[in-house]
């Protein structure tokens, strides 16, 4: 029986308070604010609505749930626990410590059941537009008539940080011009923030915003489970547009001293706080307290779970017997498999061409190959070169087009490219110019962190960008790109390269990859796409000298072919030189040492030649020519040679080293 006569509902969802509170004190750091305002929220959605299944949190139809309030990730491990996934109560006594599986914001590679890392707020609820992005197209594709075979929905718990940032902006923006019907955000609405309450900077009207925005809005007390539930059977009913439930909310409820305050969020409640609380609220002072009848009640939904995969699985039997191509591909989809065999038709090169025009010739010769390619771009596809010829534009009316057209939404591109990533049984890429990388860069960065490997394409690389000036012209992006951990980025040296570099990315399990392009015309120096091309590894030598080598020049994308008629010169001056193309320093530094140091030479003289920032190229060379200030508006030609990007300056800057 529940205890002391409370309802099942109310059990718990104190349950999930108190299990919040007790880890939060017990690891003396953390945020316990969110979950006692939240659980009612959460549990009306994880116990009346979301389909799922904890014994496969893989299973391909299941709806997804974003924790874009990443700081209540106790809220969210609670829920894991209570429901089967896997935790067990002595994963919650470890949160926030080393190497446990309850950090301090939820990760998606460690703990069963999350769906994408959040804490940066804005992120998740950004991630999720690009699902159910994701989940719109393969509907689009594979169902047909009596076989609704894809079928899932997106939920976000939001905060009021959340939707203060600007990415956050962005994607809703899109959302409501996309009109994504099976996208539902729960907004926590407790009206408070780390330094106080939201009256301090957060006066917005939420409601005729997100209205304006092409949402359907709710309004509803957030600590009540059936009004949740009615909200969210409403929200479901609405598929023509997204839909925001604005939940009212006390942050820290139950708390004598401490709800409705900022000194609820992101710090323990205190011993006598924790103790005052489950005295308010009436759960037992027992640490980490778990009724029997709140466990087995919520443990149900493992075996509805195991029924619910069943059932899909039988409409996938039958929806196979109607279109067996179409199944075939879908399972293998599901599976995080990927069509095989689309490498043959990589393209080559052996005349000039901007890596932009190769990029693109790359994306056209496999996406008969690769179906559930999904191309995008912020409002550069003519620029960057992103588009799927005859795939369509991606819009409301036209759900399954290839072409994604983001806006001048740089940020929340990135992000929905993350959250498609994520979704699983596509590849999507972006793309934008490198300078506008500084909107990408918070997604680009937990991309890496969460082994998420989305493809992004940034074109004008360098200060080939010319007349647009330094506005547009990137000097430090390249490198400070560099220094993200689990991030390739490849500047391809010609259009060769360029294929080689998108295999690798479109190949990629766990890293994500961004790819450097010229708008300018660069020769062709590398041998043909075919496996096992040598810029697979990274770096490899594009020119060997005539001899023994007496220098070295090793250089990236459009630097290469200045390299090459630089090491021409000095050959004719009797000075063998070695050339290296490095496109990738990330997969250069994977090989073993022996191959590094047959590439670049120990105690070789070398210089490094690129059109960026020289700050890190000591790593591989003595002397530079790069540029460490801003660029200039002028076409790019002029400025190549201005700045010291001719084979002559190359040449003399090997001369001085050699003295």
């Amino acid at each position: 029986m529940v205890s002391s006569g409370a309802s099942i509902d109310q059990l718990c969802v104190n349950t999930i308070r108190g299990l919040a509170i007790d880890a939060v004190q017990k690891a003396n750091s953390g945020h316990p604010g969110a979950p006692l305002g939240c659980a009612p929220l959460a549990f009306a959605l994880w116990d009346r609505h979301l389909k799922f299944s904890p014994s496969d949190p893989g299973w391909f139809d299941r709806d997804r749930f974003v924790l874009s309030a990443g700081h209540g990730s106790m809220l969210l491990y609670s829920l894991l626990y209570l429901y089967g996934y896997g935790l067990e109560l002595e994963d919650l006594k470890q949160f926030r410590q080393w190497g446990s599986r309850t950090p301090g914001h939820p990760e998606n590679h460690l703990t069963p059941g999350v769906e994408t890392a959040t804490g940066p707020l804005g992120q998740g609820i950004s991630n999720a537009v690009g699902m159910a992005m994701a989940e719109r197209f393969l509907a689009a594709r594979f169902n047909r008539p009596g076989h609704e075979v894809v079928d899932h929905s997106t939920y976000v718990l939001a905060s009021d940080g959340d939707l203060m940032e600007g990415v956050c902006q962005e994607a809703c923006s899109l959302a409501g011009h996309q009109r994504l019907g099976k996208l539902t955000v729960l907004y926590d609405s407790n009206k408070i923030t780390i330094d106080g309450s939201t009256d301090l900077a957060f006066t917005e009207d939420t409601t005729a915003k997100f209205e304006a925005l092409h949402w359907h809005v709710q309004a509803i007390d957030g600590m009540d489970v059936d009004a949740v539930d009615r909200a969210l059977r409403a929200a479901r009913d609405e598929t023509t547009k997204p839909s925001l439930i604005v939940c009212r909310t006390v942050i820290g409820f139950g708390s004598p001293h401490k709800a409705g305050s900022e000194e609820s969020h992101g710090a323990a409640l205190g011993v006598e706080e924790v103790a005052l609380t489950k005295d308010a609220l009436g759960i037992p002072q027992e640490d980490f307290w778990v009724p029997k009848e709140a466990l087995e009640y919520c443990r149900k939904a493992v075996e509805k779970g195991k029924s619910l995969q069943a059932e899909w699985g039988g409409r996938l039997d039958a929806y196979a017997a109607a279109h067996p191509d179409l199944a075939k591909e879908l399972r293998s989809l599901a599976n995080g498999e990927f069509p095989t065999g689309w490498e043959a038709s990589l393209p080559a090169f052996d005349t000039e061409v901007a890596t932009r025009n190769a990029s693109n010739k790359v994306i056209n010769a496999i996406a008969s190959q690769f179906p559930t390619l999904i191309s995008g771009c912020g409002d550069l596809a003519g620029s960057v070169k992103t588009t799927i010829k005859d795939g369509g534009e991606m819009q409301a009316e036209t759900p399954a087009g290839r072409n994604v057209s983001y806006g001048v939404r740089e940020h929340a591109m990135a992000a929905a490219v993350n959250g498609m990533t994520l979704h699983g049984g596509v590849r999507a890429f972006g793309g934008t110019f490198l300078i506008f990388s500084d909107y990408c860069r918070p997604s680009l960065r937990i991309a890496g962190l969460m082994e998420c490997p989305s493809i992004m394409l940034f074109s004008h690389d360098s200060i080939g960008l010319g007349e647009d000036g330094p506005t547009h012209q990137p000097i430090e992006h390249v490198m400070s790109l560099r220094l993200i951990p689990n991030y390739n980025l490849m500047r391809p040296a010609d259009g060769n390269e360029t294929a080689v570099c998108w295999r690798i990315a479109l190949q990629s399990k766990k890293t994500p990859c961004a790819i450097l392009l010229t708008r300018q015309n660069v020769p062709s120096l590398s041998p043909a796409p075919a496996p096992g091309h040598p810029a697979e590894k990274g770096g490899y030598v594009v020119r060997e000298a005539s001899g023994k080598a007496k220098a070295a020049i090793v250089a990236t994308g459009s630097e290469v072919w200045v390299a090459v008629e630089a090491a021409k010169i000095l050959e004719a001056e009797s000075v063998p030189t070695r050339v290296v193309s490095l496109p990738s320093w990330f997969l250069f530094e994977s090989q073993d040492a022996p191959y590094r140091e047959s590439v670049l030479l120990k105690g070789l003289p070398t210089v490094s030649v690129e059109a960026g920032a020289t700050l890190g190229w000591e790593r591989y060379a003595q002397a530079h020519v790069g540029i460490d200030h801003f660029g200039a508006s002028a076409p790019a030609e002029r400025l190549f040679e201005e700045f010291g990007f001719t084979p002559e300056n190359v040449a003399a800057k090997v001369r001085g080293l050699l003295g």
